[in-house]
């Protein structure tokens, strides 16, 4: 497929947190998608996504968090916003 792209997501956390992504990329899953420890408490991960917006949160240690460095949001249906990426 031609209109997939890559994309780097990153996280700031203590150390020795648990790191997932969790968005429209993934049915929403929280523990399906998770982040590598580079050290530093820097997490990341690639993915490869279709061209479009996708909405996505960060789950830490079991808290959703939207993307602190991420100004870009919108309001989700459970009364909170969502970080929101476009390819």
């Amino acid at each position: 497929m031609h209109d997939k792209k890559n994309i780097e997501f990153r996280f700031q956390a203590d150390l020795g947190k648990d790191v997932f992504i969790a968005g429209s990329f993934n049915d929403w899953n929280p523990t399906k998608t998770k982040l590598k420890d580079k050290g530093d408490g820097l997490y990341t991960v690639k993915l490869q996504l279709r061209s479009g917006a996708h909405e996505y949160k960060f789950v830490v240690d079991d808290i959703w968090q939207i993307n602190p460095q991420n100004p870009k949001t919108v309001d989700n249906a459970c009364g909170s916003i969502n970080s929101v990426v476009t390819l």
